[in-house]
């Protein structure tokens, strides 16, 4: 080990530094996402969309009006076709155990997009767009102005950072 492997040392070590600070910036959007929660689908870090097929399903299941949140917690499907297939289950996953539920997370989100540089990663994209359907939920259950004032600035921020991110692709 002479001084002539030092540049290799620190040039491998710079990149694994950079892999890492991307891989907590990407975790840090959605932390919830890397950690299974008991009793929930072994599913660690899940995406429903892979393809056009799912953006379908997707937009299927988002056109029928499900419940994003029951007086469980729960996220449910009226159609009981679109209720019974498996990709189904993992939006259940992503909708009751990834995206943020209370305005501090959703803020939170919103600060997080708000610093990041660069295009989103496809899941993370997905789960800022379903949180954006959750707060818009929000506001038509919302029971006071207010809360209705609170959800619907969640929303248009959500939907500026998704903008932003749409201009960068």
């Amino acid at each position: 080990m002479g001084a002539s492997s030092l540049p290799w040392k620190i040039i491998i070590f710079s990149m694994f530094y950079s892999l890492c600070a991307a891989h907590q910036r990407y975790k840090g959007l959605y932390p919830s996402a890397f950690r299974v929660k008991r009793g929930a689908a072994p599913l660690v870090n899940p995406v429903f969309q892979k393809s056009v097929s799912d953006v379908n399903l997707l937009f299927e299941i988002l056109l029928d009006g499900p419940q994003l949140e029951d007086e469980d917690g729960q996220f449910l499907v009226w159609d009981r076709e679109l209720a019974s297939l498996r990709k189904t289950h993992k939006l259940e996953v992503i909708c009751e155990n990834i995206i943020p539920k209370t305005v501090p997370e959703v803020r939170r989100l919103i600060f997080a997009l708000a610093q990041g540089n660069g295009v989103l990663r496809r899941e993370d994209f997905e789960r800022t767009v379903l949180t954006l359907v959750y707060t818009a939920n929000k506001i038509a259950q919302a029971n006071t102005a207010h809360q209705k004032d609170v959800w619907a600035e969640c929303f248009i921020n959500l939907y500026k950072a998704i903008k932003h991110d749409l201009t960068l692709r």
